[in-house]
């Protein structure tokens, strides 16, 4: 999947017909084509055709009676193809956690104990969550329940609905407990945010530069929306977007400076900087002197 910093987040509101819960199937609204996300969660159930699913930085099958498990804020996206049939269920976090003081940016901390539900989005870029075809009319049938009681909408509709929905992803969670509690027992989550951070930290050392280097454009390159960054960004190494590359920046500003014999404004142009005057300002205010000076008084360590 290309990564793309222009990637649209949508809201329930621009993709269901209903604030809180909405099922449809390929006939009643087309399927995005291009990488997007979510601030709702979404399950796509596979009815026919082989395709492929990418879901954050993994790129994994998609076959006829699989389903995936897209949480809030994960780039994805999953070509349907032309004959393809298939099932889309989007439901607010409200909706399946109505209790949980979490904001979905931060599901992933939430502990599994508190939220078994959650096992199965959490997971998903480790698991195909298939099922065999004698186990597969179950889930049909909770398909089909959903759908009769999501036309109805009376009073009573939105627990009916919300126990139909339990129901799925428990007997998914049945089916492939072991996988599940052995990804949860060695911290795959933990992992998989690990590896989001190297993503972007790889992806600004790359790009530093870039003097137009921005929030959008990494967090694109990480499989991440914006927001989701910025909020790992803050619980994994306490800075923000813009602290993180300035900071990367100046050390490398630094590194250039002892290590090399280019001219201020080569060095500022290296690290993202445009302007040397603009450079040496921040530089000041970060070292207490102007590049050159901090080059003088490290002189011993420049290469000769």
């Amino acid at each position: 999947m290309t990564a793309r910093a222009n990637s649209v987040t949508y809201g329930m509101h621009q993709r269901s017909d209903r604030p809180d819960f909405y099922i449809r199937d390929q006939s009643e609204r087309p399927a995005l084509m291009q990488p997007h996300r979510h601030d709702y969660f979404q399950i796509q159930l596979n009815l026919g055709s082989d395709t492929v699913q990418h879901i954050g930085g993994a790129i994994r099958p998609f076959t006829t009676r699989m389903a995936a498990f897209i949480q809030p804020h994960r780039l994805h996206y999953i070509p349907h193809p032309p004959l393809g049939r298939f099932v889309v269920i989007n439901f607010a976090p409200a909706f399946l956690l109505p209790h949980l003081p979490y904001d979905s940016l931060d599901l992933d901390d939430v502990p599994l104990g508190e939220a078994p539900e959650l096992a199965l989005f959490r997971f998903q870029e480790y698991l195909d969550f298939v099922l065999a075809e004698e186990d597969f009319p179950q889930i049909i049938a909770l398909i089909d329940q959903m759908r009769i009681c999501d036309r109805q909408r009376e009073f009573g509709t939105a627990l009916r609905l919300r126990g139909y929905l339990l129901q799925f992803l428990g007997l998914f969670s049945e089916h492939f407990q072991q996988d599940l509690q052995a990804l949860s027992a060695n911290n795959a989550e933990k992992r998989g945010q690990q590896a989001a951070l190297n993503r972007t930290l790889r992806y600004i050392r790359q790009h530093i530069a870039n003097p137009d280097l921005n929030l959008g454009e990494v967090a694109a390159a990480a499989f991440l929306s914006p927001n989701y960054l910025t909020h790992l960004l803050r619980k994994s190494v306490g800075k923000t977007f813009s602290e993180l590359v300035h900071e990367r920046r100046m050390r490398l500003a630094r590194i250039r400076l002892l290590t090399s014999l280019d001219s201020i404004g080569t060095i500022a142009q290296s690290c993202g900087y445009i302007d040397d005057a603009y450079f040496s300002r921040r530089f000041r205010q970060i070292h207490g002197m102007p590049p050159g000076k901090y080059r003088q008084m490290h002189s011993h360590s420049l290469i000769k």
